[in-house]
């Protein structure tokens, strides 16, 4: 373990920089912390608005996909759209929404888009993909702004929240990231029951068009403050050499120890793990996908009510969005790879838990593994995000993060679009026994995921040779 000599940043040669003095620590494995400057010194206030702030612009886009299910039936009628045509629009969505992520994440990395900025240009974006959905009949006009242009800007938007709370809680990333998380599914609550009963032809221009000024708003508001920590940037008031030495910080350490270097994101491919996580979201986020895509039709093909059918899809995206944040908080505590392996396993279970629901024409059971489905089909994306940064260090995540999640688009596609073709040829409960079985083939390959480098515990205890702040 070693010290860096104190330094003091000049701002205007480093924006990223405070004026305070900092030192760089090294632990006996070679990681650097760069230690000495607070929150406020960095941001002028405190870091919980870097966790608040992404929260709520996370539950601004959420209407996105968690309520597009919802909307369909009066979309269809209002553009004269079939059902194949309302799921593609949703899977383009979803393909570009998670495309994005990655060469978003390049540019932060490598200072070309600033966090603000991505925020600012996501949320026109994601105005003008609302004005699409609500104006343009023409089917490929359509997907093109709605499902390209909406998804861009969802994309950017979500990456930039998800990568900036990673980076301002280094300590705490499993609770903050899931909570941060979580704002992508519950904040569409109110727009599921809006789509379904106050939402047809006669008001369809008005309602959307709202929606699209309100995410606007809140989005362009929230990036104001918006902005990234230094590199290697930890928080002062917590030694990282000597943090495994508490309780707490030990038992969070020993189930989730820091990555051994900072990998660069050919590093981490060529471990093979960043592949394999890769491989693992892309089942996973197909299943998922198929239940935010599928839930409402199917309860209404078995003779539920519309009120069960629009419960159903708002217990989901409840329970999917506080199921985040309740395992980020557990994977601090039993480990990350444990919670993701116990997620996917619940997700593939509630898949046939809702043929069996609706085979006995049971709208409790329906409810109970829609909350399950919602569970488990939201509270895996935390996982991946924290997993990553543990995995390969905080200095490329935004990048080696959208990699993992660019997952995603191929899930759009089979989840959305390709599932509408296994519910026409198989009908519903084929298309739920297939998602149940793919579910648990993804929980086996990510028993197999480990951190790389991983090979002798780290010592913890190292001394610090300086108080800290």
């Amino acid at each position: 373990m070693t010290a860096e000599p104190i330094a003091a940043q000049d701002s205007s040669d480093n924006p990223d920089a405070s004026n305070r003095a900092y030192r760089e620590v090294t632990d006996s494995r070679g990681r650097v912390y760069r230690v000495g400057e607070t929150d406020r010194d960095i941001l002028g206030h405190s870091r919980k608005f870097m966790v608040y702030l992404p929260w709520i612009a996370m539950m601004a886009i959420s209407v996105f996909e968690y309520a597009y299910g919802s909307a369909e039936d009066t979309l269809s009628h209002a553009h004269g759209w079939t059902q194949s045509n309302t799921f593609w629009i949703l899977s383009v969505w979803v393909f570009f929404q998670a495309g994005i992520a990655f060469p978003a994440g390049w540019m932060r990395e490598k200072g070309i888009l600033t966090a603000r900025r991505a925020m600012f240009i996501g949320s026109v974006m994601c105005l003008l993909g609302f004005l699409a959905l609500s104006h343009l009949s023409n089917v490929l006009l359509a997907i093109l702004g709605f499902g390209v242009i909406g998804g861009i800007g969802s994309g950017l938007v979500y990456a930039t929240c998800i990568n900036m709370v990673g980076k301002w809680f280094p300590e705490r990333r499993g609770a903050k990231t899931g909570f941060v998380n979580g704002g992508f599914a519950y904040g569409s609550l109110p727009f599921i029951f809006i789509f379904n009963y106050a939402f047809d032809t006669a008001n369809y221009h008005r309602v959307l068009d709202l929606i699209g000024c309100y995410i606007v708003i809140v989005v362009f508001s929230t990036a104001f403050f918006f902005k990234d920590p230094p590199k290697n940037w930890w928080p002062a008031d917590i030694d990282p050499l000597t943090y495994g030495g508490t309780a707490k910080g030990a038992a969070s350490l020993a189930k989730n120890p820091p990555a051994v270097k900072q990998y660069t994101p050919k590093e981490a491919i060529r471990t093979g793990m960043l592949p394999l996580m890769w491989i693992a979201l892309v089942m996973t986020a197909g299943v998922s996908i198929f239940g935010i895509s599928f839930q409402v039709d199917f309860a209404k093909e078995v003779g539920f009510g519309p009120l069960v059918a629009a419960s159903s899809m708002g217990v989901m995206a409840v329970i999917n969005g506080i199921g985040r944040g309740v395992v980020g908080w557990l994977s601090d505590i039993l480990g990350r790879k444990q919670t993701l392996v116990f997620v996917i396993v619940v997700l593939g279970l509630a898949q046939f838990g809702v043929i069996w629901a609706g085979d006995i024409h049971s709208e409790a059971l329906f409810l109970f593994f829609a909350f399950l489905s919602g569970f488990g089909g939201g509270a895996f994306y935390p996982m991946f995000a924290a997993l990553t940064p543990d995995y390969f260090g905080e200095n490329y995540n935004a990048t080696n993060y959208g990699l993992v999640y660019s997952g995603k688009l191929i899930s759009g596609l089979f989840g959305g679009g390709l599932g509408s073709m296994v519910v026409a040829a198989w009908g519903y409960n084929g298309a739920y026994a297939l998602a149940g079985g793919i579910s648990m083939v993804a929980a086996a390959i990510a028993l197999f995921l480990r951190q790389p480098g991983q090979n002798s515990k780290v010592n913890t205890s190292v001394p610090q040779p300086q108080p800290v702040g």
